[in-house]
């Protein structure tokens, strides 16, 4: 068995001090769930709507994960998903909680990842699916997309994965969380 020595101790913060962060994290939430009330009230279900060049409001439902992953595998992947997000969340309160106060990138990646984690989780439980309506993409004058995108053929543009402002979040949140590893690896 390997013993490796432990060069900081851990210990669980109070909530109060890492107030700050948790604050973050309810911000994603109101704000994810406010714009897909939004998109869900204003917008018509597949139909795009021109906002710039390049770039639609297109409500879409996700029954899946990532990229719809799994999304037609008939109703098992809704609990599975739901499970998996539930338990990454409470993961993750612990390891804010356990976080030295220096270590403000690395706090504020997992408060971002848990605010988007919450706000998914939340369509999760209360739609059976995840509100996606923020759609980029570019013409092409062939009949092939960079990987990730989908065409569509009949106007040859190219589509990323429609997403939302809590899949924004965590993607920005792993962001911070691989600017922290970079910083840290430095120092060390």
């Amino acid at each position: 068995m390997l013993n490796l020595p432990l060069t900081e101790k851990l210990h669980l913060q109070s909530p109060s001090q890492k107030i700050v962060w948790f604050v973050l994290a309810l911000l994603v939430v109101l704000l994810d769930q406010a714009t897909k009330y939004w998109a869900n009230t204003v917008l018509v279900y597949a139909e795009p709507v021109t906002f710039l060049p390049y770039f639609n409001f297109t409500l879409l439902y996700n029954e899946g994960a990532a990229f719809s992953l799994l999304a037609d595998a008939g109703g098992w992947q809704r609990i599975v998903f739901t499970g998996i997000a539930l338990l990454v969340s409470i993961f993750l309160v612990f390891w804010i909680l356990c976080l030295h106060p220096d270590k403000k990138v690395e706090t504020m990646g997992l408060s971002l990842v848990l605010g988007g984690a919450i706000g998914n989780l939340w369509d999760r439980i209360y739609l059976g699916y995840v509100v996606d309506f923020i759609d980029w993409f570019y013409v092409t004058q062939s009949n092939e997309c960079l990987p990730f995108f989908y065409s569509i053929f009949s106007t040859q543009s190219c589509h990323w994965p429609a997403f939302n402002i809590a899949d924004s979040a965590i993607l920005l949140g792993a962001v911070c969380l691989m600017i922290d590893m970079l910083m840290n690896g430095k120092k060390e």
